[in-house]
């Protein structure tokens, strides 16, 4: 059959549904055996689009998301979506095409070496110089993807390849087993951890996987251990919890630290040195028991004592058959700190004063959202506001980005979230900045039919950097900018636009348009003041003297 033809079919073979991409004259031939396929193609606006739909679905599915695009400026195009994918560990594949690798009629026109610049951004990247190469080079990628911790893949077909007759055919596929932990290993954590008077335990980004959490709450009840966790591992654990202390969305100096700083074994599930770090170690502090696929990465702030290398899901159950709740264990204090946490998150989520404060945002999105919706953040200061306080109950409810923490990729996730669960709840929370930066999606959206809310919170300014701007002692500049009219501006791409003009109106337009079809986009002007108050000189006043 034709190269590219096996190409589909190879993908096919791995249980792909959907392509993201925008083709252009190199991938001409397999766009037409995309067309004979079962394979649907997503056409974006933009390549960045489609690289952040594609990820989130491999995140949500935990199946290879794929996004393709042209040679040159299109491969360029994708480089921060394979960083996302890469650094977020979103098992992703991006096809590129290329000029003609046999004969060259245009020179050096638009080539550029799309291989070696995808290497370091990459988990493997490769170029098809024969198309009978296709069935092992694609099982070889998917593969690569999967295989923890999961990432970015790519493959380049050129022009002349894809158009070539070949006799491969696809390679089966079967699952991988991981290995169990190390028995020596389990005895000694099970000997750490009863000996410690506050074991604590944290959930990383890695332990966001189906297995691990049905095995964590059992470890959980079992033994009443309380944790937290990190802005990537929310909703692993239902966090309405008794024992949930609340999320790192800060590396230190937060409420849940006075408990973090005084636990004496903290056990740290699924760490992931990519995203940013939930505490901060010191030399003859708490001990720590790193639980993950792979071995610790040690730094000035993470250096465990004792590394269980193996499937997370397996290690939590064997240490759950072994340990039960000891009397030598004094949560008291964490009890203390829940509370104190508690109280302090719960302050201004009903201040309808307006524009409209994030704590108050926080809280309708959460009032208004099913257990099961989700909700996808572009990157800015609300994100902080909505890892600190809106409580997921299960994993990828909240998808929002810890590791690159780029901009522009709130709404291409939430798209991709809604394809990818079509029955489920979706809602995309933007700032003015990062909205814009990808906006041309809502045509795409509003074509896919897909039904969607899209908050965009409206300070005129990227407001992140304006507040560490003037939290530096910097004067204001060169941070603000005007905006578009969103709500005429969703309306010219065939989506409805909806003006927030009081706190009250907030909920009921969230309530209303949460069940209507179509595209709803809804300028929030957002008040960021509270910022410095509450998480900068509120949070160095507290003593962790609780009462």
């Amino acid at each position: 059959m034709k190269a590219s033809d096996l190409f589909v079919k190879s993908l096919e073979n791995e249980g792909v549904e959907y392509i993201f991409g925008i083709p252009g004259e190199e991938n001409l031939d397999f766009l037409e055996s995309l067309r004979e396929s079962k394979i649907k193609l997503v056409l974006t606006r933009h390549e960045q689009g489609a690289g952040f739909m594609a990820a989130t679905l491999g995140r949500l599915t935990g199946k290879v998301g794929i996004c393709i695009a042209t040679l040159g400026p299109g491969a360029t195009n994708l480089i921060t979506t394979a960083a996302y994918a890469q650094l977020g560990a979103m098992p992703m594949m991006i096809i590129t095409g290329q000029k003609p690798i046999k004969k060259s009629k245009q020179g050096k026109f638009q080539v550029i070496n799309i291989v070696e610049m995808m290497g370091p951004v990459t988990k493997f990247s490769k170029q098809l110089v024969t198309g009978d190469n296709i069935p092992v080079t694609v099982r070889q990628a998917v593969k690569i993807a999967h295989e923890e911790r999961p990432g970015a893949v790519h493959i380049e077909l050129p022009e002349d390849v894809a158009a070539e007759e070949c006799t491969s055919s696809p390679y089966a596929v079967h699952r991988v087993y991981r290995p169990n932990p190390d028995e020596t290993a389990i005895k000694i954590a099970v000997d750490m951890i009863n000996k410690a008077k506050m074991p604590l335990l944290l959930i990383g980004a890695a332990a966001n996987r189906n297995r691990t959490s049905h095995a964590l709450p059992k470890l959980l009840d079992k033994t009443g251990i309380y944790f937290v966790n990190t802005q990537m591992g929310k909703g692993v654990v239902d966090e309405r919890s008794p024992q949930f202390l609340g999320t790192a969305a800060l590396s230190d100096n937060d409420y849940l630290h006075c408990a973090i700083n005084r636990a004496d074994l903290i056990i740290n599930v699924g760490h992931d040195v990519m995203e940013k770090p939930p505490f901060f170690m010191e030399h003859g502090g708490a001990s720590v028991i790193h639980v993950n696929y792979f071995e610790s990465q040690i730094d000035e702030v993470y250096f465990p004592q004792l590394d269980i290398v193996a499937d997370i899901a397996c290690t939590i159950e064997a240490l759950a058959e072994r340990l039960e709740k000891n009397p030598n264990w004094d949560f008291s204090y964490y009890e203390l700190v829940k509370k104190e946490v508690d109280e302090n998150l719960a302050k201004m989520s009903d201040d309808t004063r307006f524009p409209i404060l994030p704590q108050y945002l926080v809280a309708m999105v959460r009032k208004v959202m099913p257990s099961d919706g989700i909700i996808a953040l572009d990157n800015g200061v609300y994100k902080i506001w909505f890892a600190r306080n809106y409580k997921a109950y299960e994993r990828n409810t909240i998808l929002l980005d810890n590791a690159l923490a780029t901009m522009g990729a709130g709404l291409p996730s939430a798209m991709g979230a809604k394809i990818a669960c079509p029955d489920r709840k979706v809602i995309a929370i933007c700032g003015d900045g990062g909205f814009m930066m990808n906006s041309q999606e809502l045509e795409t959206a509003v074509r896919l039919k897909l039904n969607l809310i899209v908050i965009v919170l409206r300070d005129n300014a990227y407001g992140m950097i304006k507040w560490k701007q003037a939290g530096a002692g910097f004067p204001n500049f060169g941070l603000d900018y005007g905006n578009p009219d969103f709500v005429q501006y969703a309306k010219s791409y065939g989506a409805d636009g909806h003006h927030v003009e009081s706190s009250e109106e907030l909920f009921a337009l969230l309530e209303d348009h949460l069940i209507q079809e179509g595209v709803h986009v809804i300028e929030v002007p957002v008040d960021y003041t509270e910022n410095q108050r509450v998480l900068i000189d509120g949070l160095n006043e507290k003593t962790c003297v609780l009462r």
